[in-house]
């Protein structure tokens, strides 16, 4: 599917969202108030009215932050079902803990039978979300004609794709020959579709109705048609280029321009610089929170540190931060003085390939045992966060010996400004291995968003709390 027709499809199951939930809110308080309990209830407008932009804005911001929009037109009805599930079962609590924030005291039978209602509502049409999307599409949206320039493996490719979201209203016109060489008349995929010498493109054009033309062709042809592409330009039709020059290149590619010249950028971690700013900013925000509540506790654990062991209380150490760049590391010192000189003598217990983690590490003091199982050691570290050096969420920071033992591969997780907790930490910490680390570190990087960074942090509190995978 197109970028824009998938977030015009994402759009309108948010939107239905706001209506079942709308829906299912009255359905629920009319079944209430007909019910007659011993116990009257009734809300006023105002209430009613917040309550429900409440529970209408969580219910979509949930289908965001579970992705359920992104599937809803092709997922296996299980899957709509759990995900839904999950949807309402998470708004529910969010609304009795918003009552109980504003002491509303709501009705209980009025709360069940709203998250009942609203699953069944939101199932119903989810599950035919699909059939309503086409149907919608073939009487209200023109089709969208696309012409496809190429007759290799990868046109073909490109143009089953393009029958896959035929539901969408992307109609094939056909093929262009883009070579001097004889060609069938036809090409075969789900449909039958007839291929034209490329020299018809203008015919084509001004006899058809072709909304886009999309070069599928090899990069060395791709400067031979210099003049078709120009050609289109002047006839004001879009046109898209399949560019797949390296196959193999994961990065994603983006247009920019230096200064009046056009390039081609590939990035291989996240570079959309609104996203990242907001990134930023809820990193500044949420150190500087944690500083301010912390501090006088962080105050008493310093005092326990200096009175318990001799040495200095905050432990310094050089890391490698943003690619690359050096930083200077804060934590609470939880091992005995000069622990780093006495790393060498330990390298046979190391259970790890590149890191160096020992578990039960005898240079731990008993305080510091503590500190560390809680991750309490950590919390100067968001002295750092607000300095820029690190972010709440992102790939640990590596000391730079262990940087230098990196494969290329690894090498990437450099990419992304290092964080307090990551995804490893909060899918097995220090239990998992060296390779599976650098595993999760790609996968956090290739998938970055700012609901995963809030997943990672709701799901680091109970690791955190509970002390599992530490050592």
């Amino acid at each position: 599917m197109f970028a824009p027709h998938h977030r015009k499809v994402k759009i309108l199951f948010g939107l239905s969202d706001v209506l079942l939930t709308a829906l299912a809110f009255e359905a629920a308080y009319q079944t209430r108030v007909w019910m007659q309990l011993e116990r009257v209830f009734f809300l006023t407008v105002p209430t009613k009215t917040l309550l429900l932009g409440f529970c209408a804005l969580v219910w979509v911001l949930l289908g965001f932050w579970f992705e359920v929009y992104n599937k809803l037109d092709s997922a296996h009805p299980r899957t709509i079902l759990r995900d839904t599930f999950r949807q309402c079962t998470t708004g529910f609590v969010a609304v009795v803990v918003f009552q109980f924030m504003l002491r509303l005291d709501l009705s209980r039978p009025f709360l069940g039978l709203f998250a009942v209602y609203s699953w069944i509502l939101l199932c119903l049409f989810r599950l035919y979300a699909g059939q309503l999307v086409g149907a919608i599409r073939r009487e209200f949206g023109a089709p969208h004609y696309v012409i496809l320039v190429g007759l290799g493996p990868k046109a073909r490719r490109l143009g089953e794709m393009l029958e896959q979201s035929a539901k969408y209203g992307i109609r094939i016109r056909g093929f262009l020959n883009d070579t001097a060489e004889s060609s069938p008349r036809y090409v075969r995929l789900e449909q039958e579709y007839p291929v034209y010498p490329l020299e018809d493109l203008p015919q084509l054009l001004r006899h058809q109705v072709i909304d886009e033309v999309i070069f599928a062709i090899t990069p060395q042809r791709l400067g031979e048609l210099e003049e078709v592409l120009l050609m289109c330009d002047e006839e004001g039709v879009n046109t898209r280029v399949l560019l797949d020059f390296f196959p193999h290149v994961n990065s994603d590619m983006h247009l920019e321009r230096i200064g009046p010249a056009p390039t081609l950028s590939f990035s291989a971690a996240p570079v959309d610089e609104l996203r990242l700013l907001l990134k930023r900013a809820i990193d500044i925000a949420l150190a500087a929170a944690a500083l301010l509540l912390l501090f006088p506790v962080m105050l008493a654990i310093a005092g326990l540190i200096k009175l318990t062991s001799p040495g200095p209380v905050i432990f310094r150490q050089e890391r490698c931060g943003l690619n690359g760049r050096r930083f200077v590391f804060y934590k609470f010192r939880s091992m005995c003085d000069r622990a780093d000189e006495m790393k060498f003598a330990l390298r046979h217990l190391n259970q790890k390939t590149t890191a160096f983690k020992i578990p039960n590490d005898p240079r731990l003091t008993p305080l510091g045992r503590y500190l560390r199982r809680f991750s309490i050691d950590e919390w100067p570290q968001l002295w750092n966060v607000l300095k820029g050096d690190m972010s709440i969420v992102g790939p640990r920071p590596a000391v730079p010996e262990e940087v230098r033992e990196y494969k290329r591969w690894q090498r990437r997780r450099l990419r992304m400004r290092p964080g307090l907790t990551c995804l490893w930490a909060v899918s097995g910490r220090d239990a998992l291995d060296f390779e599976t680390w650098m595993k999760l570190d790609m996968q956090y990087i290739d998938s970055w968003s700012l609901s995963l960074d809030w997943k990672i942090i709701l799901r680091t509190i109970p690791r955190v709390l509970t002390g599992k995978g530490a050592y």
